[in-house]
């Protein structure tokens, strides 16, 4: 007698999936790294070779084009990730269809919008062509992180880093040559062009076969989406509003000095503001089938992913605050006056990571309107303050509201979330590494002399010994990295 061949169990309904998730959001974060670290090799030359008026200008580009992509984001990525993890076959084909043509003409139809706030803005010929430029890097890259989503979806961590990498390269590669040969400022904004379409060619070879090509416009589906979808897009678009309109206000109200420091200090915390996302996030397709089929996982991986947030996020407020100065000088060379207002965006790093690791288990359970609300209250209290402050305290105010923005949403999401399912409340011993860290950064602020580095490696490692010592690291953490203390069974 034979036996029919038992299906392969889906990685995502099997204890592998937790490992694979920790490990998988540790390979993404250093993935992006090594990409920050590439980027290092030309940030430096770059503010140096524009100076600091023109590389405010290019700031201010690449502020418009970022907030056209969380205006084009729509949620549309985020949601095609969750979907393809609870659907499949071919309602899962036709859904990732219409996820990509709604991907393309949202995106078209922000890049357009951002060309024409550059023209009527008043900003000069550079800098409306740039806008454009930078737009088609932008169409780009959106179309390939849509693509990728089967990657990320199958846990495929490795070859989604890979290609985050290649285009990383690629844009650094340019931006090197064109340092090189003196080039104006101009040709700056076209490197997310080479570097988008490397990373779309490959994405495409590895995920043929699992992700359909071919945009649908379908009317009746876009209705569908459109209304399951639309408060989370707005929340999406608001959330990435209110970091980015400060660097804009200050354009506008400030003066082209003031807006250099705080395009210093904007652009290290933008190259550190995804990391979040890129940790926390592998473990989505792990939360949206939990919450799907198992309550009880949802709220265990809920309260790790919060704990492990917590953890790292104040982590990186002590590292930013102890670490300001020698951060400043890698990009900009002497420019004191942005020390201040890069420590003053720092301390909201914590909110950052604690903000998204409530928003991933609220987005499994679709709850939309809560993550507009909690993106809504944020933004409002953006506007007001740092159009209240900037007049006065310039960068430095445009800091206070961006940072003040953070922890208020972080404070509503987690009020959200409880409310949403009580089980899913986080404990408050959760809060303990914050102030472990607390204690390491004032500890090591008062010793003077030492360089930044080394004050931050010292404090790192006050901070985990004193954790480890109180057992306040996650086993799973532990357990899921090759070396340290094997796998549990």
């Amino acid at each position: 007698m034979s036996t029919a061949e038992e299906p392969v169990p889906d990685v995502l309904d099997t204890p592998d999936a937790g490992p694979a998730v920790i490990r998988g959001g540790a390979l993404r974060a250093g993935g992006y790294m090594a990409g920050i670290l590439l980027a290092l090799g030309s940030a430096p030359f770059l503010v140096r070779h524009l100076g600091n008026v023109d590389f405010g200008r290019y700031t201010v580009v690449l502020s418009i084009i970022a907030l056209a992509a969380g205006l084009t984001e729509g949620g549309v990525q985020a949601v095609g990730l969750r979907e393809y993890t609870v659907r499949s076959g071919a309602e899962r084909e036709r859904l990732l269809r219409n996820l990509l043509g709604v991907r393309i003409a949202l995106t078209t139809i922000a890049v357009l919008l951002a060309v024409g706030f550059a023209a009527v803005a008043g900003y000069d010929h550079t800098m409306v062509v740039g806008t454009a430029l930078a737009g088609v890097g932008l169409l780009l890259q959106s179309i390939q992180n849509l693509v990728a989503v089967p990657l990320q979806g199958e846990l495929r961590f490795g070859w989604a880093t890979a290609t985050d990498l290649c285009r990383q390269a690629v844009t650094v590669a340019l931006t090197i040559a064109f340092i090189l040969a003196g080039a104006g400022l101009l040709p700056f904004f076209a490197t997310s062009i080479a570097g988008g379409a490397v990373a779309l060619v490959i994405t495409v070879l590895l995920v043929r076969g699992a992700m359909p090509f071919r945009p649908a416009f379908d009317r009746a589906d876009w209705q569908l989406l459109v209304r399951d979808t639309f408060p989370y897009a707005v929340a999406i678009a608001l959330n990435v509003a209110y970091f980015r309109i400060g660097v804009i206000i200050v354009s506008l109200v400030s003066t082209a000095v003031e807006t250099g420091y705080f395009s210093v200090s904007y652009r290290i915390l933008e190259v550190v503001l995804p990391i979040p996302a890129l940790m926390i996030g592998a473990v989505f397709p792990v939360l949206a089938r939990a919450a799907r089929d198992d309550p009880d996982r949802l709220s265990y991986a809920t309260s790790r992913v919060f704990e492990t947030a917590v953890i790292v996020g104040a982590w990186f407020v002590l590292g930013t605050e102890l670490g300001a100065p020698f951060l400043v000088k890698v990009l900009a060379g002497h420019a004191p006056h942005s020390v201040p207002v890069l420590r003053i965006q720092g301390v909201a790093l914590l909110a950052t990571f604690v903000a998204v690791a409530c928003s991933f288990p609220l987005l499994s359970l679709h709850r939309h309107r809560e993550l507009l609300v909690a993106n809504a209250v944020a933004l409002a209290l953006c506007l007001g303050l740092t159009l209240g402050l900037v007049p006065s305290l310039a960068s430095k105010g445009a800091a206070i509201g961006a940072a003040s923005a953070e922890y208020s949403l972080a404070i509503v999401l987690v009020v959200l979330m409880t409310r949403a399912r009580a089980d899913l409340r986080p404990r408050a011993t959760a809060l303990v590494p914050l102030l472990v860290a607390a204690a390491a950064t004032v500890a090591l602020l008062l010793v003077h002399g030492l360089h930044p580095v080394i004050q931050v490696a010292a404090a790192s490692a006050l901070y985990f010994g004193a954790l480890a010592l109180m057992g306040r690291i996650p086993r799973e953490l532990i357990d899921a990295l090759p070396g340290f203390m094997g796998r549990r069974a």
